[in-house]
């Protein structure tokens, strides 16, 4: 029984850290997410369009030898 108070009391105490750390965050302004979002989603494209060009040039080169 006394683990079991001694869990709670851990528990209490880590969910307080959390509510500290929760009032310390600075979250980003409207426009900067969206600013932020945008160069995501603009690198995974391009990382696409990378990753089909090498898969398109090894596919070209591999018909190549077999052919």
């Amino acid at each position: 029984m006394n683990t079991v108070k001694q869990g709670m009391r851990r528990l209490g105490t880590f969910l307080g850290e959390v509510a500290v750390e929760f009032r310390r965050i600075t979250w980003p302004a409207r426009q900067e997410l969206v600013e932020s979002t945008v160069v995501v989603i603009s690198f995974i494209v391009l990382l696409a369009v990378v990753v089909l060009a090498c898969d398109r040039v090894i596919q070209l080169v591999l018909q190549l030898i077999h052919a």
